[in-house]
């Protein structure tokens, strides 16, 4: 069994920060791509920024230049810092990995159970 946790959302104000953290714990093998999406209401869910094992990124248009993602690998953590937050960003937040829970299986596609963001003055 596998579970994410995801922690730091709120509310901040427009130009405000916040940082997100998400912790993957469980029977983990190995984790390869972890990731951050977002769903608004009334909007489709969306990539926000996704890491490789590795550490090469990927960020969607709209946050790039606002947010960073990072993990470490030993605590088995993803992170978002969010800075120049806008309206816009107001969503909740989904933590995303992929995720072996045995040797040489595939992986299997994980989500966290989301935390709030609200950006409003």
């Amino acid at each position: 069994q596998v579970q994410l946790v995801e922690s730091g959302g709120g509310l901040v104000q427009p130009g405000g920060s916040l940082r997100l953290s998400c912790a993957a714990s469980g029977s983990i093998f190995s984790i390869y791509i972890m990731g951050w999406y977002r769903q608004a209401p009334g909007k489709q869910r969306e990539l926000v920024a996704a890491i490789s094992s590795g550490g090469s990124t990927n960020y969607a248009d709209s946050v790039k230049g606002r947010f960073t993602i990072s993990r470490d690998n030993a605590k088995n953590t993803v992170y978002l810092q969010m800075n120049s937050l806008k309206p816009e960003d107001t969503a909740v937040y989904y933590c995303n990995a992929l995720i072996t829970t045995v040797q040489a299986s595939p992986p299997d596609d994980y989500w966290g159970q989301g935390t709030q963001v609200t950006v409003s003055s």
